[in-house]
This record gives C-alpha cells, structure tokens and sequence, in this order.
C-alpha cells in the first residue's frame, strides 16, 4: 500500500453543540468508505474551525471519496464555508519513528 492523507479544514456558524450534533451521525457513514484506514475528526471551538485527517490505502480511493456523497453532502451544507482540501504523501521512515498511526503502509 502507499498510502494517501488527506486534510480537509472548514469554518461553520452554528454553535459547537449544534455543529456536533449535525456531524454525529456521519461518523458511520464515514467509517464504511472503501479504502479508507482511518479519520481524525479535529474541532476548535474558539475560531469555529474543524475539519478532518483521513489516511486512505492510496489515492484511487481518496479521489472517490472526494467525489463522493458525503464529500458533497458536507460542503454544499449552509452552516459550513473556507474549505481548504489538502493532499499528502507520507514520509514512512520519519512517521515509522514518531509512532504515527500508519501500521502495515509504514513497510510497504
């Protein structure tokens, strides 16, 4: 495997607790796409920033998932605007030694 991250930020205009409860009920949906190993789900609630760190098996898989329904669901939502949708690669050796949550793509 090779291994993709994508980091996906936004601003919402809701009150945290009314931000929570409408992505909530995501977290499963989420849980389920195809290729994806895991998700962060990050929160600051004092800039009403959040956003989320995916590791995907590799980059055919976090293209659909971006292209996707949820993907789409998510951004189209009024409450929610800035979006900055970044792409990475993972440095192995590095992330191997700082204990990141990569586990087998660390030796592929």
């Amino acid at each position: 495997m090779s291994g993709k991250i994508l980091q996906i930020n936004f601003k919402y205009n809701v009150a945290a607790a009314e931000f929570e409860q409408a992505v909530n009920p995501l977290a499963k949906p989420i849980s389920e796409v195809n290729g994806l190993l895991w998700k962060i789900m990050m929160h600051n609630e004092e800039t009403a920033e959040a956003g989320g760190v995916y590791l995907f098996e590799n980059v055919a898989s976090l293209e659909a998932f971006l292209s996707g329904p949820i993907v789409a669901q998510v951004t189209s939502h009024p409450a929610l605007s800035d979006f900055s949708v970044k792409q990475f690669g993972i440095m192995k050796d590095f992330t191997a030694i700082t204990r990141g949550p990569i586990g087998e793509i660390a030796t592929a």
